[in-house]
């Protein structure tokens, strides 16, 4: 079905069949009541604060009451990616987002600066998320409210000792610092 199909069988309905579609939808399908329930209540510190707990727990895993081992770390990249791309669908402010997509970045940092990775993927895309999280601040017009974060990831970088530091360096070379 087409958009305008769909706006034409719409306009067809009246306010309580409307109505009637709306609450079905919310109950049969979980995106639709995540996203109500966001328009209607958006919690974004609580969604970010449970969104950067997931993230660390990525690479610092909890272990579990009564477990012999604790967990290894995944440092799973997706993980922030589909949380990022979920807050995006949502509408979340726009800092939020940017707020996380770094917070990614700096966890990630803080476990290599404490764990040697010897996985180059690791190290690229910690260098994909860095290139988009700038310019994602770029093209929402928050850059300022985020230069110190940017500059201190690339300052990381090469305390650690990154392979691909200057790849960093070059992604701050092209914006104006």
């Amino acid at each position: 079905m087409s958009k305008r199909d769909l706006k034409k069988y719409v306009s067809e309905l009246n306010k309580q069949q409307l109505e009637e579609q709306i609450i079905e939808l919310y109950e049969k399908f979980s995106p639709v009541k995540v996203f109500y329930d966001f328009v209607f209540n958006p919690k974004e510190d609580k969604l970010l604060q449970e969104s950067k707990t997931k993230i660390s727990h990525e690479y610092f895993p909890i272990k579990k009451p009564g477990a012999k081992w604790r967990p290894k770390a995944k440092m799973r990249r997706s993980v922030a990616q589909k949380i990022i791309k979920h807050f995006i669908l949502l509408g979340v402010d726009p800092f939020v987002i940017a707020d996380i997509m770094f917070y990614n970045i700096e966890i990630a940092q803080t476990y290599s600066s404490g764990n040697f990775i010897k996985q180059e993927l690791f190290y690229k895309s910690m260098l994909n998320s860095f290139e988009q999280s700038v310019n994602y601040v770029m093209v929402n017009g928050i850059l300022n409210e985020f230069k110190a974060r940017i500059v201190a990831i690339q300052q990381e970088t090469i305390q650690q000792k990154w392979k691909i530091r200057y790849e960093f360096e070059t992604i701050l070379d092209k914006i104006d610092l």
